[in-house]
């Protein structure tokens, strides 16, 4: 419906912002871990959207980024987690601490989420490890394949693939591939061979 809305913050409260644009304010919900990342009331400030229709209204969800966003996603699909249950699970960690956790099978990690019992971090672990979408990494990490062909590995990724694997896999055969679509048609081809193969 709307990717973000952007305005000036005049509400902060612990776990929802106030944005006001063109003489409307809008009731945002947030991770509350995340209420610094909208900035100081009074200045202008971000928040890319979600919205949750459900029987008797509607409640817009929003994230300071695109990737927080995509996390919050992803969440709702594991069996059990609805909206609410997922902006709780990004109030108590980070997308890069959850991915991290993820990635290293730590459920005592993940129980550290409130609300998340050993239960849900076993079905957190099974539907999202390899699957979730981070933010960009940082220039001194070597982790940065996705930000050179990210939408590569995301159809890599969405086609059940590891996206870890994916990454590695796409970055060996980008080597001396060039740019333009067609190098991007053939890297993905590559990619998918090699992955299908166990390469």
């Amino acid at each position: 419906m709307f990717n973000s809305i952007r305005g000036i913050l005049s509400a902060k409260r612990p776990d929802s912002i106030c944005l006001e644009t063109g003489g409307i304010e809008w009731d945002i919900a947030v991770p509350g871990r995340a209420l610094d990342s909208f900035g100081t009331i009074g200045a202008e400030s971000r928040a890319f959207t979600w919205l949750h229709h459900y029987e008797d209204g509607m409640r817009l969800f929003g994230f300071p980024s695109v990737e927080e966003r995509a996390v919050f996603i992803e969440l709702m699909k594991v069996e059990g987690i609805g909206p609410k249950q997922a902006l709780r699970v990004l109030s108590g960690i980070g997308p890069e601490a959850l991915e991290l956790a993820l990635e290293t099978e730590d459920l005592a990690a993940l129980q550290k989420i409130p609300g998340v019992g050993p239960k849900l971090a076993q079905k957190m672990l099974l539907a999202l490890k390899g699957k979730l979408v981070r933010a960009p990494e940082r220039p001194h990490s070597s982790r940065a394949t996705h930000m050179v062909h990210p939408d590569i590995v995301r159809a890599l990724s969405d086609m059940g693939f590891d996206r870890r694997e994916a990454e590695r896999v796409v970055a060996e055969k980008a080597t001396g591939q060039g740019d333009g679509p067609e190098a991007e048609k053939e890297i993905f081809r590559l990619a998918l061979l090699g992955l299908s193969s166990g390469a």
